[in-house]
């Protein structure tokens, strides 16, 4: 095995063995994650040759220099659903999930296997490009003949969240805050929708589809 493989086999172990994570996983009937299940189920070549291209594609946009791209492991959402809130003891925060009751029930990853992997942001920030609207109307998200706009969801993000360990994404405790932009999600109401970590709360939020500030960010993910 290469240094990325091991790396993130070792990074996903890790986050998803915590004594919480670990017995909602075993509780919601999903394969535990182990080294010998993530070498035999998943293309881990595929998965260091995306990880290079999303790195590769999006290094001009605004904060390229603060992101890093790798491997999550997205649930069966009829097993582990993270398009919403879950139980607090498994999060990093101290208080419950905000959750916008207008959201629908979300988009999902294609296919009824038990763990995806996707490769996409799994630091803190993802880069800036723009508004929901500008990203919506741009030709410049396709990496490895997939769309990358496409899994930009609150699946793929509230994922992201739940394997973060300590630190969440999009949280006012880093060195600045940032919200994700779901553009893979359709407008709700004329609304965008968008996840952040707020005054010690998960948030899945409506908004403006036309705010383009510096702390919008956008998770580009290709399925591996």
């Amino acid at each position: 095995m290469n240094d990325f493989v091991v790396a993130s086999v070792h990074r996903l172990v890790a986050a998803w063995s915590t004594a919480p994570v670990a017995t909602l996983v075993r509780d919601r009937g999903l394969p535990a994650i182990t080294r010998e299940y993530l070498l035999d189920t998943f293309a881990w070549q595929d998965a260091e040759d995306a990880t290079r291209a999303l790195t590769k594609h999006f290094a001009g946009a605004r904060f390229a220099d603060e992101v890093e791209y790798g491997v999550l492991l997205v649930p069966d959402p009829s097993k582990l659903d993270t398009r919403g809130p879950l139980l607090d003891e498994v999060r990093p925060t101290p208080s419950p999930d905000v959750f916008d009751e207008r959201l629908p029930a979300g988009v999902a990853l294609p296919g009824d296997r038990p763990w995806q992997l996707v490769v996409t942001v799994i630091g803190s920030y993802g880069p800036s490009l723009g508004s929901y609207n500008d990203v919506i109307a741009s030709d410049d998200f396709i990496v490895d003949g997939q769309d990358t706009r496409q899994w930009m969801t609150r699946q793929v993000w509230g994922a992201r969240v739940l394997q973060c360990g300590a630190t969440p994404p999009d949280c006012e405790d880093n060195e600045r805050w940032t919200f994700t932009l779901f553009p893979g999600e359709e407008l709700v109401d004329g609304q965008a929708e968008s996840g952040t970590v707020l005054k010690g709360k998960v948030r899945f939020r409506l908004g403006k589809p036309d705010r383009g500030i510096g702390s919008a960010r956008v998770a580009p993910a290709v399925l591996v």
